[in-house]
């Protein structure tokens, strides 16, 4: 019985790994106290008192969430080759390693990576970049809904009346601030929140294609991609078209 040869690649370092899963936790969570808050009156949830309690569970797993995404962002400066931000973010050249790829898809011979594949790159690269609007937006609305850091003290200060303590102030309790500025507020803080709710529509979005993505690149050309978030190994059936980049 002929065996076939396997090439096998360490890619995903540990530190990696945790952060993949740790935010995969998160956003789900998040999704869904946000599609809890977003349609919070068609499911019979009211009064004040419920609309904090959702918005602070929402803005405690935020918090996971973006200082995951801020040690990712550092891992990306002190990881293995395969972390590195110069390996993942798509060179000048990126758009010649597109059409060889696909065009080796094309002739039933797809090469084969030992990281992302070209296609692979520029999905992971917007989804950072929808993270990372995910995160600012949601910080200042944190700070501007609920009075919660990083931001929130400004936004306390800025609103309360005279001689009340900011730190005492109750959110879309209107009673002890000044109502222009608390409109003034709610008028700032209005885009972000727009911004927020379409990324994360976006971000959904993302997320079941590269899933779909990964299930097909794992069924059709194997690798282990799935795998490889656990192990951090992908075995290869042919040498990666990529290692003499990554070395």
């Amino acid at each position: 019985m002929q065996t076939t040869q396997l090439y096998e690649y360490k890619v995903w370092d540990l530190p990696v790994r945790l952060f993949h899963w740790i935010n995969f936790t998160a956003v789900i969570m998040l999704i869904f106290f946000g599609l809890l808050m977003l349609f919070k009156k068609e499911l019979g949830i009211e009064g004040v008192e419920a609309k904090i309690n959702l918005k602070v569970i929402h803005v405690t797993i935020g918090y996971v969430f973006v200082a995951n995404l801020i040690f990712r962002i550092l891992w990306g400066f002190i990881g293995n080759q395969y972390a590195r931000w110069r390996n993942l973010i798509p060179s000048g050249s990126h758009m010649e390693k597109v059409r060889a790829y696909k065009q080796s898809i094309k002739q039933g011979t797809p090469l084969q990576y030992s990281g992302h594949n070209p296609l692979g790159q520029i999905a992971v690269v917007v989804i950072f970049l929808c993270m990372l609007i995910m995160a600012v937006t949601g910080l200042i609305r944190a700070g501007t809904d609920i009075y919660y850091p990083p931001f929130g003290s400004i936004a306390a200060e800025y609103v309360a009346l005279p001689g009340v303590d900011p730190a005492s102030l109750i959110p879309y309790d209107k009673s002890a601030v000044d109502k222009e500025k608390f409109d003034a507020l709610k008028a700032f803080k209005k885009p972000f929140g727009t911004v927020h709710i379409y990324t994360s529509y976006l971000l959904m979005f993302l997320i079941l294609v590269h899933i779909a993505a990964v299930v097909h690149v794992e069924v059709r050309q194997g690798g282990g991609i799935i795998s490889a978030m656990f192990t951090g190994k992908k075995h290869l059936r042919e040498k990666a078209a990529d290692t003499d980049e990554q070395a």
